[in-house]
């Protein structure tokens, strides 16, 4: 697609706002409108960006080749499929739908309508991973941890589908392997809907992932630890900060041949890339670096937790 994609952002909550603020910085884009059901709350963020107002999604018909969507989860669905109906390329905030079965019915429209659907598994783009991915292997053995303090913007998912999903994606990425045992447990704390939750998960390539979630912790914590053969590597995503520890020799007594390198990497603006990968996709024809099917697959076996969660309850 050649000439200036038009662009708006549905739902501009606290996420959405960052999203249609991406829009404005990347070249050949425009953004043509910000849509919202809070006239209160999205007056604010037309007026920020020098873009419309507007408080039907209906009305964008005709005006836009792309839209984000950052609404409520229980919305994604019925506005992505509006919007994939009516020819236009979509980026939905994860997860992609409430259930697998709404979001198999948005990725077959798209893939009919040879349409961009892109899923915002922004941790897919965090420089910290990207630098690590080419030292993977064949990862035997995965632990990640991500706890929030508890913040009511989110509330209306448990902490599976609202924090989980961003390791479950990333696993299911680097092991590209179907699982086949998963065993959790979880429990509310603040809501009415599991706040913390464990997750152990068995692939059928061997690799095992243990995963743990709290959005009722004291402080924030994101890190990912991949153990594979003669390799140990730890990815803090908060920090930017990489190790990676490789034996290089047999242990003998006294001695331990392991070489230990470390390395650091400023914070990037990992919505911007997310948002430019997208972009990319529609002008070059191509699928996204979050495909919808990638979004299904990670809701998908959020689901498989949440039902093992909710078999002990």
């Amino acid at each position: 697609m050649s000439g200036t994609l038009r662009c708006a952002v549905v739902g501009v909550g606290y996420l959405g706002r960052f999203h249609a603020e991406k829009y404005t910085k990347i070249e050949g884009c425009e953004l043509v409108a910000v849509c919202d059901l809070d006239i209160e709350k999205l007056q604010p963020v037309a007026d920020e960006l020098k873009t419309q107002a507007v408080s039907d999604f209906r009305e964008l018909i005709g005006r836009v080749d792309a839209v984000t969507i950052a609404a409520t989860t229980t919305a994604h669905y019925k506005l992505a499929k509006f919007f994939l109906e009516n020819g236009i390329h979509v980026h939905v905030e994860k997860p992609m739908t409430s259930t697998s079965v709404e979001g198999e019915e948005l990725c077959v429209i798209a893939e009919q309508r040879n349409l961009v659907l892109q899923v915002g598994h922004v941790e897919r783009f965090n420089p910290a991973l990207l630098s690590a991915q080419e030292k993977l292997g064949k990862p035997l053995f995965i632990e990640c941890h991500r706890l929030a303090p508890f913040k009511s913007r989110g509330v209306d998912v448990d902490v599976v589908l609202d924090l989980m999903i961003h390791d479950i994606d990333v696993v299911s990425s680097l092991v590209d392997s179907e699982p086949v045992t998963v065993s959790a447990i979880g429990t509310p704390v603040m809501t009415k809907t599991t706040d913390i939750a464990n997750a152990r998960i068995e692939f059928a390539s061997g690799t095992v992932a243990n995963i743990t979630s709290s959005r009722v912790s004291q402080g924030s914590q994101r890190k990912f630890r991949v153990f594979q053969q003669d390799q140990y590597l730890s990815i803090d995503f908060h920090s930017g900060e990489v190790s990676l520890l490789t034996k290089t020799g047999d242990f003998t007594e006294g001695e331990f041949p392991v070489e230990i390198d470390r390395w650091s990497l400023e914070k990037s603006d990992a919505l911007l890339e997310e948002t430019k990968s997208f972009v990319e996709a529609i002008r070059l024809s191509r699928a996204p670096v979050v495909s919808g099917r990638d979004g299904l697959r990670a809701l998908k076996l959020a689901e498989k937790v949440m039902a093992e969660i909710q078999k002990r309850h």
